[in-house]
């Protein structure tokens, strides 16, 4: 079996090393950018299974790559920097960044966020049958099942829970959620998440206080977690 392919872009060689030690000790093939132009090069001969990438760069911002990136790459992108801002980190995220760690980190942590990333990436396929764990949700009938008894929910309920399972392990902004389940024009309502949010975790959750399937990302959105 051909090892997946991890391309890591950071400036510092400390930091490329270390990752990829313990990276290729977990069976992954490395491959390493120092900065913007190599990483172009190499992502675009050797096209990588998930890139982790420092928004420092010495020839630019690392956004530029993203950006570039993701006009013709959906392969999951994970974004390592040392800025925790909420605005880089939203910014980062809706030019399609599939998760945002904060330096330092342990590679533990980077690991479970990789497998992550990868597993949501396997399971896009053409199916009408969504699973977060025991959570189901089927396309065709629009019936969301849990534990093999029916949920009743509203439509807005429905799109909002279908985009969730649909990018279990990515973090949701507010903004793209809000233009997906509402439409344009309502990126400001905020609010409305709140509340569909909470609605939704009193029908799914076991503990709607302590959520284990749709988790707060703090001032940046939601992600679902269907491991």
């Amino acid at each position: 079996m051909m090892k997946q392919k991890i391309l890591i872009v950071d400036d510092d060689k400390a930091i490329r090393r270390l990752l990829s030690l313990s990276l290729k000790g977990s069976g992954f093939e490395i491959i390493e950018a120092a900065n913007i132009q190599e990483a172009v090069i190499k992502s675009t001969s050797n096209i990588p299974d998930v890139v982790l990438l420092d928004l420092g760069l010495p020839d630019g911002s690392g956004i530029d790559f993203l950006k570039s990136f993701r006009e013709w790459s959906s392969s999951p992108l994970i974004v390592i920097s040392a800025l925790n801002q909420e605005e880089k980190k939203i910014e980062s995220l809706e030019l399609g960044a599939d998760d945002y760690l904060v330096k330092p980190f342990s590679t533990n942590e980077l690991l479970a966020r990789i497998r992550a990333v990868l597993r949501r990436s396997e399971n896009i396929k053409t199916t009408h049958i969504l699973e977060c764990g025991e959570l189901k949700l089927d396309l065709v009938a629009r019936i969301i099942t849990l534990n093999n008894n029916e949920i009743k929910v509203t439509p807005k309920e429905y799109d909002l829970l279908k985009l969730f399972i649909k990018n279990s392990g990515k973090v949701l902004t507010h903004n793209l959620l809000l233009k997906e389940v509402w439409g344009v024009g309502y990126q400001n309502e905020v609010h409305y998440l709140r509340v569909f949010v909470n609605q939704l975790r009193q029908k799914i959750e076991a503990d709607p206080s302590r959520p284990k399937r749709i988790l707060t990302e703090t001032g940046i959105g939601y992600r679902a977690a269907c491991s």
